[in-house]
């Protein structure tokens, strides 16, 4: 997987020393941006996987702008800043902040934390993922409950004769059996 990354510094030569860094070790810069602002704006068009933003910045901060960020794109931010101040590191409990690089840094220090900030982002999606499976198999099972329900009301089975009804006709016509739930549903519920 190419690894998407977009810059945000406004010290260019800082920005420089980034880009030809990222690049030299494989990764992709897509966008480099030099205030919060205009991040924003790359993010939305680029929609990089990972974001390597500056704290103090004009016009608008990284601060400001990772939370802008989070809330509409879910992009996650490492930050890179000279700052260490407490304050700094409350606001870094954004669930997008994925980590902290401090001034001034080198291949030693950024690319350990590139691989972390990676390692999490793929993390994260593998469970998102499973976790998308199991909401739909949950709701598979709902329809399959709904359709035994109706068929135990309409012909007076009991439960195990109701489910083992809509299984002989999943495996008759080789269709999953939420589909076939799904068509008794319908048929018992316009007969009603």
């Amino acid at each position: 997987m190419t690894r998407k990354v977009m810059i945000v510094e406004d010290e260019s030569l800082i920005a420089i020393d980034l880009k030809f860094m990222l690049e030299d070790n494989g990764y992709e810069v897509v966008a480099q941006a030099n205030n919060g602002e205009t991040a924003i704006e790359l993010a939305f068009t680029y929609k990089p996987h990972l974001i390597l933003m500056d704290i103090k910045m004009p016009k608008l901060d990284g601060l400001k702008a990772s939370k802008i960020i989070e809330q509409q794109l879910g992009i996650p931010v490492l930050f890179i800043s000279a700052y260490s101040e407490k304050e700094l590191l409350l606001y870094m409990k954004q669930d997008n902040i994925l980590g902290y690089v401090m001034k001034p840094f080198s291949e030693k220090n950024v690319l350990p934390a590139l691989e972390v900030a990676f390692h999490q982002i793929e993390k994260f999606k593998r469970i998102n993922g499973e976790l998308l499976h199991i909401q739909t198999e949950i709701e598979k099972r709902k329809i399959i409950e709904r359709a035994k329900g109706l068929l135990m009301q309409a012909e007076d089975l009991s439960e195990d004769e109701a489910y083992k009804k809509i299984r002989k006709e999943s495996m008759q016509t080789q269709q999953e059996m939420v589909r076939i739930a799904e068509r008794i549903i319908n048929t018992l519920q316009v007969n009603s």
